[in-house]
């Protein structure tokens, strides 16, 4: 299947598609065109103009007032890679830096970034063979974008740096061997142009939003067979009673919860409790506002993935060549704190639903076993859990708050953005490790409930569920059930 690179919306759904599908890029002639022709433009005015060019006639940075002569200029930009390859810690996974990659040709597609037309199908061509450069985690601060990790994912471009491909650790020089490539020949403007942008923010943004979405469809279904197993009420669940409080991730998430359980035989039981625990109760309100969350960050990133990043700008319309501002991460550092904050709430309230399971109370077994005391049953679990949530709590901490001046102050403030996206990859898996533990009780505590039986929906979940983990009668070893838990969210 075959992905045109075009100046057409790019959706996130869409990017997933392309990259876990197997999708190969073309760039559209319109493309190729605006590459080209902003090119050329370029060219022409470096030609004609005597005035300095910010980090295409000039050094970067601090260096801004530094003039580069001609004979320098593809110098120039070589050594800014090779100098901004700092990156430390672990590497980025591969299917984000297959991201990245899409991300950087989609905003160098629209024709602003004076890059060369064989620079940029190079890229292609490392997509399509499933070429994925060695990437650090740590290093950028979200100012001029993502420097760091984007000089590691563009070193191999140049002949250096590292990359993996077909499962094997290659040196830069000997993959462009091994695929018989010419390392490219940067011209003026193009290491800015490559190293300039928010590509490593956006592709942790974009594999996160897929992931919260999954999450965040889970954590419903799971906390219906919670309230289920905790014989809880519906009627906090009742449509009148969002109406009036009608946020809209309220409202789906009390109509998903009742359609979910329609048809169930325990929730139509009569209740002896009054109220449940606001674990229970208030599911709508705190999932339905992680929902709310989600659909924010969606449209920031969403708008960023379509947007032209680096810097400087190349403007023809303007006849000028703008050092501004768009490689700033700051637009999208903040919602990415916000959506690991919505996720850390996320698996708060699902470690809250797991204690209450393994309390001893409403009928079930003290830790969910039928002989307690010689069995500790499920108690560890809610520990394993806690741990992960009090460590997702520390990470909810915004990393956007924080701005450290680089660049001998001229880069003076700066939005920590991609601190914001790696502390919410950790986030993310977090969130699904309690999730599964909750869904591992949740199932365990139904069985109790026996003979009668949930909804047809939660039945169904269930039943595809004891495919893998299995109802628990004595104490046995249980980290691997949790992994098996784990999987199957996934």
């Amino acid at each position: 299947m075959i992905h045109k690179i075009s100046a057409d919306h790019l959706s996130i759904e869409k990017i997933d598609e392309i990259i876990h599908r197997g999708y190969r890029l073309e760039l559209s002639e319109d493309a190729r065109r605006r590459i080209t022709h902003c090119r050329e433009y370029l060219d022409e005015k470096i030609a004609r103009d005597k005035e300095p060019i910010y980090g295409v006639t000039t050094g970067f940075g601090s260096l801004c007032k530094v003039s580069i002569g001609a004979d320098q200029l593809s110098e120039l930009q070589t050594n800014l890679i090779m100098s901004h390859a700092c990156g430390v810690g672990e590497r980025v996974p591969n299917d984000i830096v297959k991201m990245m990659i899409l991300l950087k040709i989609q905003s160098l597609s629209y024709g602003y970034s004076g890059i060369k037309l064989d620079t940029v199908e190079r890229l292609v061509d490392f997509f399509n063979h499933d070429i994925y450069p060695v990437v650090y985690m740590q290093g950028s601060l979200g100012a001029s974008g993502d420097l760091v990790p984007l000089a590691h994912l563009c070193l191999p471009l140049v002949g250096m740096g590292e990359v993996e491909y077909r499962g094997e650790r290659l040196a830069g020089a000997e993959l462009l061997k091994k695929m018989n490539w010419a390392p490219i020949k940067l011209a003026s403007k193009e290491g800015l142009a490559l190293l300039n942008g928010t590509q490593n923010m956006t592709g942790f943004a974009v594999w996160a939003l897929i992931n919260a979405k999954r999450l965040s469809d889970w954590a419903d279904k799971i906390a219906a067979m919670s309230l289920e197993a905790f014989d809880g009420r519906i009627e906090p669940f009742t449509h009148t009673v969002h109406l009036v409080r009608p946020h809209k991730g309220q409202l789906e998430t009390a109509d998903r919860i009742r359609g979910l359980l329609e048809g169930s035989e325990l929730i139509r039981q009569p209740k002896v409790n009054v109220q449940d625990p606001y674990s229970f109760r208030c599911i709508p309100q705190v999932h339905g506002a992680v929902k709310d969350t989600i659909d924010y960050v969606y449209s920031v990133i969403d708008r960023e993935i379509n947007s032209v990043t680096d810097n400087p700008i190349v403007c023809e319309e303007d006849d000028a060549v703008i050092s501004a501002g768009n490689f700033h991460g700051e637009p999208i550092a903040m919602p990415l704190d916000f959506l690991a904050i919505a996720l850390c709430e996320l698996d708060n309230i699902s470690e809250r639903r797991i204690y209450r399971l393994v309390s001893g109370t409403r009928g079930l077994p003290s830790f969910l076993v039928a002989n307690p005391g010689v069995n500790s049953g499920f108690m560890i679990t809610q520990y394993t859990a806690a741990a992960v949530v009090s460590q997702n709590k520390t990470l909810g901490m915004p990393a956007s708050v924080d701005s450290i001046p680089s660049s001998q102050d001229q880069e003076d403030h700066v939005s920590m953005g991609a601190n914001a996206a790696t502390k919410l990859y950790k986030v993310v898996y977090n969130t699904e490790k309690v999730l599964a533990i909750e869904l591992f009780n949740a199932a365990q505590a139904l069985e109790f409930r026996r003979p009668l039986k949930s909804s047809p929906a939660v039945e169904a979940i269930f039943a595809d569920y004891r495919k893998v983990v299995p109802f628990i009668e004595e104490d046995q070893v249980m980290y691997k059930h949790i992994a098996h838990s784990i999987e199957f969210l996934r």
